[in-house]
């Protein structure tokens, strides 16, 4: 491991095998960091009372804090984590909070993320597998994403939004509800506007599957009657898969209420 001998590091530290830490950063607390990671310089990980872990092969950039305390005035210094998974890119001046100990205890980041400069990321969230997070992006506290979700820079997300798989938020939104899977939504506040078609073609969905959901969230913003209604609809017109499965259970297991707003015929959604 190499360590610049202007940054200061704490006893309790641990850094696996193949850990660079650049000039002049502060590591302290409980932290644990897997080898092949890159702490460039000026970079603040750790507290003084919460549990940081960090997996393999990430890229930190100059200032960056990561583990810092939630910003929740009911934080009494507890002992909560910040939990990293591998391959993850953190740019400039990003910011990844302590959970608060309201939930589990701990915030989660998962693998091969890519957060842009001055994101960030409140306690308590759960993001998932390749996430891209455009700049000066902030996520409330209790906030989840799923897997393979792209969000445009400058977009701002109520605590306890959630936002399912393979969507994608244009730059600038306001989200106060949750973003349904495989939709892309925009607005202030934000509603779906389309199936993310481009996303899921990239992702290596085939088309018949990608037509599949465009049917089920075409139900969803078109329909009439209630969203009752449109479910049953979309579970008896269109094919049974796993994405139409998740789909469904994401909408009844919504407890923010889904971000969308009907449509009529010959209205702006896509065909």
């Amino acid at each position: 491991m190499k360590i610049h001998p202007s940054s200061v590091v704490s006893k309790d530290v641990i850094l696996e095998e193949d850990v660079e830490i650049g000039p002049y950063c502060n590591i302290q607390g409980n932290v644990k960091i897997g080898h092949g990671t890159y702490v460039e310089g000026h970079v603040s990980i750790g507290s003084r009372y919460g549990i940081v872990e960090i997996g393999k092969n990430n890229r930190i950039s100059p200032g960056a804090v990561l583990g810092g305390p939630p910003q929740d005035i009911s934080y009494k210094s507890e002992p909560t984590k910040l939990i990293i998974g591998d391959n993850n890119v953190i740019r400039e001046f990003a910011t990844l909070n302590l959970a608060t100990s309201k939930g589990d205890g701990a915030t989660q980041i998962g693998n091969n993320c890519y957060f842009m400069a001055y994101s960030h990321v409140g306690h308590d969230c759960k993001i998932g597998n390749n996430v891209v997070i455009a700049n000066n992006t902030h996520f409330g506290g209790h906030c989840e994403v799923e897997d393979n979700v792209v969000v445009g820079g400058m977009s701002a997300f109520n605590q306890f939004s959630k936002v399912g798989k393979f969507a994608f938020v244009a730059g600038s939104s306001i989200v106060n509800k949750d973003i349904i899977p495989f939709a892309r939504a925009q607005g202030q506040y934000a509603v779906v506007r389309a199936t993310n078609k481009v996303g899921l073609l990239r992702n290596g969905f085939a088309k018949e599957e990608v037509s599949n959901v465009h049917k089920a969230i075409r139900i969803i913003v078109m329909a009439e009657g209630t969203l009752d209604e449109a479910l049953a609809r979309i579970q008896s017109e269109c094919k049974s898969s796993p994405q139409i499965e998740h789909l469904v259970h994401f909408i009844k297991s919504s407890k923010r209420g889904i971000a969308f707003q009907r449509v009529s015929i010959g209205g702006n959604f896509e065909d």
